[in-house]
C-alpha cells in the first residue's frame, strides 16, 4: 500500500474519532430536562440544564427525563357501581417528575404503572358508590384518586397534581330511565311552580280585594260623617237663626200651612187626613191677618209721619224702600190667599195685593 495513502486513511480515522469522542463528551441539555448517565452500567449522576461534560466511552445518558407537567387520557375504563351497574368512565390525569432517578430506575415504565394504577383505584372507588352518587360526587372521587396515586406514585419520583373524570356513562336503558325521571321531575317542578304562581296570584288579587272594600268602607263612612256634620250643621243654623228671629206662633201657622200643599203633592196620595190643629192653625192665620192689617194700618200712619222727614233722601233710596213695600204687600197677599184657600173664602191675589199695596199709593201721595 502507498505510504501516503495510508497515511491519509489514518488521518481520516483519527478525525473521525476526534468527532465521535467530542460528540460523546460534550452534552448540552436543554431546559426543563434532566439527563440520567451511567458510567460502566452504574448510575453516575444526573445532568443539569446547559453544558456538561462527560467521560467518552465510560459515561453514556441511560435516560432523558422531561421534568414538564404532562397530561395524559386514558381511555374509558368499565367499572361497575355498588348497584350492579356497568359504567364506562375515562380519566385525565396530571403529574410530573419531580426525581428523574427514582423515575428511571424504580419502575420500568411510570407511565403504564399510572395508568394501571388509576383504574384499580377508580373501580374501589366506584365500587363502594352507587349510580346516582357517582354521578354527583365527582369532587370527592377526584379527591380520594388523587390521593391515593399520589401515595404510591412518590416511591417512583412522580407527582400526581390533580386527577379529572371526564365522563361518566351510564348504560343506553339506564340512560332512558334517567331521561325520563328528569322529564317527570321537571314536569313536576313545572306544575308546582305553576300552583304557586296560581296561587300567590289568588292571594293577591283577593288582598286587593280586601284593601279596596275597606277604602270604599272608609270613603263610604266618612261621606256619611260629613254628610251627617253637614246636616247637623244646617239644622244648628236653622235651629240658631230661628232663636234669634224669635218668631211668633202666626208665623208658624203661617208656615204650617205652606206644608201642607206639599204633603198632598205626591200622586200615590190618595187620602189627605187633616190633623186636628188645623182649626188652630186657621185661627193663628186669622191672627196673623189681622195683626197684619194692624201693621199695615201702623206703618200707614208712620209712613206719613216720615213723610215729610224723607222728602229730602236721594230718588235711588226712594225708590228701593218702594220695591221693599212691593215685594212686602205681595208677600203678604199670597199668605192671605191661602189663607183664604184653606177657609173658603174667594179671595184673589189682585184684590189682597191692591189692599195690602195702599200704604205705598199713600206714601205717593
Amino acid at each position: 500500500m502507498d505510504p501516503s495513502v495510508f497515511l491519509a486513511v489514518v488521518v481520516i480515522a483519527a478525525a473521525l474519532l476526534a468527532i465521535v469522542t467530542v460528540t460523546k463528551m460534550v452534552k448540552v441539555v436543554p431546559q426543563q430536562v434532566e439527563y440520567v448517565v451511567e458510567r460502566l452500567g452504574k448510575y453516575s449522576r444526573t445532568l443539569t440544564p446547559g453544558l456538561n461534560i462527560l467521560v467518552p466511552f465510560i459515561d453514556s445518558v441511560r435516560n432523558k427525563v422531561d421534568k414538564r407537567e404532562v397530561v395524559v387520557s386514558f381511555p374509558p375504563q368499565p367499572v361497575i357501581t355498588s348497584d350492579n351497574l356497568v359504567v364506562s368512565i375515562d380519566t385525565v390525569l396530571y403529574f410530573k417528575v419531580v426525581d428523574s432517578v427514582r423515575a428511571t430506575y424504580e419502575i420500568f415504565s411510570y407511565l403504564q404503572g399510572i395508568e394501571q394504577l388509576t383504574v384499580t383505584t377508580l373501580r374501589n372507588v366506584i365500587g363502594s358508590l352507587d349510580l346516582e352518587k357517582a354521578l354527583t360526587s365527582r369532587d370527592e372521587i377526584n379527591r380520594h384518586l388523587s390521593g391515593v396515586l399520589d401515595e404510591t406514585t412518590g416511591r417512583w419520583g412522580i407527582k400526581v397534581t390533580r386527577v379529572e373524570l371526564k365522563a361518566i356513562e351510564p348504560p343506553p336503558s339506564i340512560r332512558d330511565s334517567m331521561e325520563k325521571q328528569m322529564r317527570a321531575e321537571r314536569d313536576r317542578r313545572a306544575a308546582i311552580l305553576h300552583a304557586e304562581g296560581l296561587k300567590q296570584s289568588q292571594i293577591l288579587t283577593a288582598e286587593g280585594e280586601k284593601q279596596a272594600a275597606v277604602l270604599r268602607a272608609e270613603g263610604e263612612r266618612q261621606s256619611r260623617i260629613l254628610t251627617a256634620e253637614g246636616q247637623a250643621k244646617a239644622i244648628r243654623t236653622v235651629v240658631d237663626s230661628i232663636h234669634v228671629a224669635n218668631p211668633d206662633s202666626k208665623v208658624m201657622a203661617y208656615q204650617y200651612l205652606q206644608s201642607l200643599p206639599q204633603i198632598a203633592a205626591g200622586q200615590s196620595n190618595k187620602l189627605w187626613i187633616l190633623p186636628v190643629e188645623l182649626t188652630k192653625a186657621l185661627e193663628g192665620i186669622g191672627g196673623a191677618l189681622g195683626g197684619m192689617a194692624q201693621l199695615s194700618d201702623a206703618a200707614r200712619t208712620d209712613l206719613v209721619k216720615r213723610n215729610v222727614a224723607e222728602e229730602e233722601e236721594s230718588e235711588d233710596v226712594i225708590e228701593a224702600r218702594r220695591s221693599a213695600e212691593d215685594a212686602a204687600a205681595a208677600a203678604n197677599a199670597e199668605a192671605a190667599a191661602a189663607a183664604a184657600q184653606v177657609s173658603g173664602t174667594q179671595v184673589t191675589a189682585a184684590e189682597l195685593t191692591a189692599e195690602f199695596q195702599q200704604p205705598s199709593h199713600e206714601l205717593e201721595r
